[in-house]
């Protein structure tokens, strides 16, 4: 029989369950003193619990604790959950939006973490991380006239992952001319190659929105950036004490049983949640617990296929994955704040002073709000060392010390005398020349584009 004609089945059924057995969304906030109680009862079916803790997520919510039990056809999810500032829900405005968007999400059989948009062309990128590279990477797009309204970059083991989203300079609107992305494309993918990953720098590009933390986990998972070990990297930064992940089976309920106790952060458990469902693991019960400096999370699953973890190297394999998802969202180095009126080629500028002052992005989020530019860089110096305070701050006198602020206590002592003015004799020097000597690009007399040496 026809796999397909019985995949359109398995839909058409699902959809019928849901719509006779639509979700419930609840939100208490009289059963706890210190949290808003959050519950969801849906139909279960695979990815579930990762949309509702995605929902909860994007919603800039603190999950303090978690109960899931989802055996059968059903799942009940109960989630602790405060505002940023630790405090419980008590808006209407945004207990609805948390009603809304859970019942949206429970009941739509989109795939997980994909929304469409045509306002914007999307580019992926994965390559061996080197300092500079994101300083390369984004005046490439600016040269080649494209705008970056929102972006995110990760680094991990050597890797670096971004989504970057990006509009036409001068229509403002996505790009979609095939023989122009086929352009930034090549040309993007020269500078991720480099001298030393000619095999797996890797650029997508299309037009519309991904859920960009999502998809940052899925290329990084695909790269296996969990089972590299490279030497020069011995300095990292998460100390291996605080980070403990276990895999046992439990052969008489038959389930594997997972833990993983670490340093508490932000959207953890959404980190941890997505790596058991890209790995096709179903989550039947689970307890987080994470009202302190540390958190505790607890998962019974089964793959799939409704097995339990069959062997010693699956379960070594999901033990670096988990941890590897833990390390990814890394906060190693100085947190600096950019935020400004936005221009074309602003990011192209700001990194490459970073670049000439001898620092290195583990990682960043760029946001367009409005007019404004809101950019946050994690830095570290070129071999992944501490930034000392007189580079920052003489980064910070070249920028602008009202635009570029220092999250970060050891680097927030600033110089008494300093005026605070935007420099904007660095950022507008001709940086053309700079450019074409990093892309080992040459210009003829014309100053048409000719091609990489």
């Amino acid at each position: 029989m026809d796999h397909g004609f019985l995949a359109d089945i398995d839909d058409e059924y699902e959809k019928l369950v849901i719509q006779l057995n639509p979700p419930r969304v609840t939100v208490d906030n009289t059963s706890s003193r210190k949290a808003t109680l959050v519950q969801v009862d849906s139909a279960n079916r695979q990815g579930s619990l990762l949309e509702v803790v995605q929902v909860l997520t994007d919603l800039n919510l603190t999950i303090t604790r978690a109960y899931i039990s989802s055996d059968g056809e059903w799942f009940m999810d109960v989630f602790h959950v405060v505002d940023l500032c630790g405090n419980k829900i008590y808006d209407g405005e945004v207990i609805d939006r948390i009603q809304q968007s859970l019942a949206a999400r429970a009941s739509s059989s989109q795939s997980v973490g994909i929304q469409a948009s045509s306002e914007h062309t999307s580019i992926e990128l994965i390559g061996r991380d080197r300092p500079g590279l994101l300083s390369e990477v984004f005046a490439v797009l600016s040269d080649l006239k494209c705008n970056i309204v929102a972006a995110e970059v990760w680094t991990h083991n050597s890797r670096m992952a971004s989504v970057v989203y990006i509009t036409d300079e001068e229509s403002g609107g996505a790009i979609d001319n095939s023989d122009r992305l086929g352009n930034i494309k090549r040309l993007l993918r020269y500078i991720l190659v480099g001298d030393r990953d000619k095999r797996s720098a890797k650029t997508a590009i299309s037009v519309g929105v991904t859920h960009t933390q999502r998809r940052l986990h899925q290329m990084l998972y695909a790269d296996r950036d969990y089972d590299r070990d490279d030497t020069e990297l011995e300095h990292v930064s998460v100390d291996r004490s605080k980070l403990v992940v276990s895999v046992e089976n439990c052969t008489e309920k038959g389930y594997s049983m997972v833990n993983v106790r670490c340093d508490d952060r932000p959207k953890l458990l959404f980190d941890t949640v997505c790596t058991l469902t890209d790995m096709q693991y179903v989550v039947f019960h689970a307890t987080v617990i994470a009202e302190g400096p540390e958190a505790y999370q607890e998962y019974y699953i089964r793959h799939v296929d409704g097995s339990p973890i069959s062997s010693e190297g699956e379960r070594q394999r999901l033990v670096l994955c988990l941890e590897a998802a833990i390390r990814r969202r890394n906060r190693e180095g100085v947190r600096l704040e950019l935020c400004c009126e936005d221009r074309v080629g602003l990011l192209s500028d700001v990194t490459r002073i970073f670049r000439e002052n001898g620092l290195s992005v583990t990682r960043a989020e760029v946001t367009t709000r409005g007019s404004q530019a809101v950019n946050v860089f994690y830095v570290t110096d070129s071999s992944g060392n501490p930034v000392n305070s007189r580079t920052i701050e003489a980064v910070r006198n070249e920028i602008g010390q009202a635009i570029l602020q220092v999250k970060d206590e050891m680097h927030t002592k600033a110089s008494a005398d300093d005026s605070g003015k935007f420099s904007f004799g660095s950022l507008f020097r001709s940086r053309s020349e700079k450019l074409l000597h990093n892309l080992g690009l040459i210009r003829s007399s014309s100053g048409d584009r000719l091609s990489p040496h």
